[in-house]
């Protein structure tokens, strides 16, 4: 699948966090996503990257504009080297929480996106992608 746009950003401070969300934003506009579309993938990378922050220790989210045939879309692929997730089932369903919150932010992100995939090895670190196509 070719890109045709990449910015690898670091994730060290809540803000890197604002940095990554406006980045996803200018791409998902400059590609024609429509405002709810925008929105979805603003929000799911905005929570991942807090988690890569938080969870993770802090990281890298590689921000792309990618192609397939005459689609294009927005990817964005958060890495982290932290403690790794224990177990990626459990932490994917609603309301499973390591932390304080409500536990919607990994199964939240994968609603919000057209394509979403996470690896994730204890004591190596995590690697999530969450991407969101234009439409029509």
């Amino acid at each position: 699948m070719p890109v045709t746009s990449s910015d690898t950003m670091e994730i060290r401070t809540s803000d890197d966090i604002v940095r990554v969300r406006q980045k996803v934003r200018d791409l998902a506009v400059g590609i024609g996503l429509g405002l709810v579309d925008q929105t979805k993938i603003v929000t799911a990378a905005s929570e991942i990257a807090r988690n890569t922050l938080d969870y993770g220790g802090g990281g890298t989210a590689r921000v792309e504009v990618i192609e397939e045939g005459f689609r294009r879309g927005v990817r964005v692929t958060f890495e982290d080297e932290g403690p790794g997730i224990a177990d990626v089932t459990r932490a994917m369903q609603d309301g499973f929480t390591t932390g304080g919150g409500l536990g919607l932010g990994l199964s939240g992100a994968k609603r919000l996106s057209n394509e979403f995939s996470i690896q994730s090895a204890v004591g190596v670190g995590t690697r999530i992608m969450i991407a969101r196509w234009k439409s029509g």
